[in-house]
């Protein structure tokens, strides 16, 4: 994608969308980075689907970890690999508890530190919940990012590394929110939807793709 080409991305996809928001389901910060944690491997529906229920009964470090291994499985054991993302979640919330007084921390180095806690989850927790310019790359910013062009690469990390660079700093805050979306509902996996993207004008991936023919 060619420099000039990218602020008119953003800003048709901001057009179409200027307030975006995850679409986990949370109301604290806690429960924001719970949320991310059990994610992985997983649907955002899937998980929202689990945490009405856990959320209502504990969110917080301290009533997750009164839940203990067994109960909180019973509250996510809908969610891929339950087992060993309540084993990280508890052991999350033991170390919120010890180490930070029940709050999650503002510091990357500091969310890294905890149990299934990655660059994505911690990148998520300072651009949604502290309003940091940040770049969560999960496999829809990745995907979109090197089939348009934007920010090719051969790793989550190279890839956001070259959006920190490319993206306008106007974009830049809601920027990974813009591309997830379009990952999961335009720019999808297995044949993108060329034919109703508002911005295929921009993007490198060719040839562009036709809808499916009706059958009759």
């Amino acid at each position: 994608m060619k420099d000039e080409d990218i602020e008119p991305f953003f800003a048709t996809l901001k057009a179409a969308n200027p307030s975006p928001v995850s679409e986990l389901e949370y109301s604290t910060v806690f429960e924001l980075l719970a949320a991310v944690l059990l994610s992985a491997q997983a649907t955002d529906a899937g998980v929202n689907k689990a945490t009405r229920h856990l959320f209502h009964v504990a969110n917080t470090p301290q009533a997750i970890l009164a839940l203990g291994q067994d109960g909180l499985e019973h509250y996510i054991k809908t969610i891929g690999l339950y087992r060993m993302k309540a084993k990280h979640l508890l052991e999350t919330c033991r170390l919120l508890v010890e180490r930070h007084g029940g709050r999650v921390p503002r510091n990357r180095e500091e969310l890294e530190a905890l149990p299934g806690v990655g660059r994505k989850t911690a990148n998520v927790v300072l651009n949604v919940a502290f309003g940091e310019d940040a770049m969560a790359v999960d496999t829809h910013v990745f995907r979109v990012s090197n089939r348009t062009g934007l920010a090719p690469g051969k790793d989550p990390v190279e890839v956001e590394r070259k959006l920190m660079q490319r993206v306008p700093k106007p974009y830049l805050v809601d920027a990974h929110h813009w591309l997830i979306l379009h990952g999961r509902y335009v720019c999808v996996a297995r044949l993108p939807k060329c034919w109703e993207c508002a911005v295929a004008c921009w993007c490198d991936y060719q040839p562009k793709t036709a809808p499916p023919a009706v059958r009759t």
